[in-house]
């Protein structure tokens, strides 16, 4: 089962810039993702304008048909977010309900969780 990554790419750049150049954080971090998720079976990337997190930035939502949604934001839109976002979505691809055990989260998502949204049944 496919699970999809979908990036906000709407996101603030941070709390106090909406852009850092041309594009938004939502836009950067959207692309660091779709380059680290390419070829990654069982994975989607998508993107989303406005999550409807806005206070905090850089937001993404990790979801699959039947399993335990998740969103997580507050990230700073570059690789090494964008590794630990595919490695988690890996991760909840490969569980049953979604539902990833704490001592499996990459460190990069920890303290990023904003909601968990029950599969409908």
């Amino acid at each position: 089962m496919t699970t999809t990554i979908f990036v906000c790419d709407t996101c603030k750049y941070s709390a106090d810039e909406k852009y850092h150049g041309e594009k938004t954080g939502g836009e950067m971090l959207a692309e660091h993702v779709e380059r680290i998720a390419d070829g990654v079976p069982d994975l989607t990337v998508k993107r989303q304008s406005c999550l409807m997190g806005c206070e905090r930035h850089c937001n993404v939502s990790v979801t699959a048909p039947g399993k335990i949604s998740y969103v997580i934001g507050k990230f700073t839109p570059d690789a090494e977010a964008a590794e630990a976002i595919v490695e988690y979505a890996q991760l909840h691809a490969a569980a049953e309900t979604g539902q990833v055990p704490f001592k499996q989260w990459p460190q990069g998502v920890k303290g990023h969780f904003v909601a968990r949204i029950p599969a409908p049944e």
